[in-house]
């Protein structure tokens, strides 16, 4: 099945905040990033900031950030997991819920996997498989997802990294997140 060019570009969007949120960029990630140019649209201007903010960024300093944002010692400033920011705790209902949608999909947690399946990063890599139509997915499950699993929290976590990173880079991975979630929930409401 054919898959239209908005899809596509909004699957390179999902995955390009997975992987930013799944680890500290390796070098190879990192210079790819830093080919982001964007354009004068409000999503191109927060693409080329995060460019720029990728070109001038020191490796080490984004891993001190990324360590100090999402893991820290004993806990990070932000947990990125939907029972976290939904319920206050870790490992709540949430997480059972995106464990159903997830075994719809037939996606099953790898044995080499820590985080718990309401990771941001995992969420986020899971609707890029579906903007790309990599699962054969029902119609309308891709808004589901996005409505059950990201909607309710992933926009306010972006947004926490924009005002808790200390790094340009992370402030730029924050605006872009916020501002691309902002589409797409404009975006799922307009098709209901």
């Amino acid at each position: 099945m054919a898959v239209d060019e908005i899809d596509l570009l909004r699957a390179r969007h999902y995955d390009l905040l997975a992987t930013l949120l799944g680890r500290a960029p390796c070098e190879r990630v990192l210079a790819q990033v830093s080919d982001l140019n964007g354009d004068e649209t409000p999503l191109g201007l927060r693409l080329g900031a995060l460019g720029q903010a990728a070109r001038g960024a020191d490796p080490q300093a984004l891993e001190r950030d990324f360590f100090d944002v999402f893991i820290g010692v004993g806990r990070g400033k932000l947990l990125p997991f939907a029972s976290y920011y939904l319920t206050g705790f870790l490992n709540e209902r949430p997480l059972a819920r995106v464990r159903e949608d997830l075994g719809v999909l037939g996606v099953e947690r790898s044995d080499g996997t820590s985080e718990p399946e309401d990771h941001a990063a995992i969420l986020l890599e899971v609707m890029a498989g579906l903007a790309a139509r990599r699962f054969d997915a029902e119609p309308g499950f891709e808004r589901r997802f996005f409505e059950r699993h990201l909607k309710p929290w992933a926009p306010r976590l972006f947004e926490d990294l924009e005002a808790s990173a200390v790094t340009e880079f992370y402030r730029a991975v924050g605006a872009l997140g916020r501002h691309f979630l902002e589409i797409e929930v404009e975006a799922f409401a307009m098709d209901a």
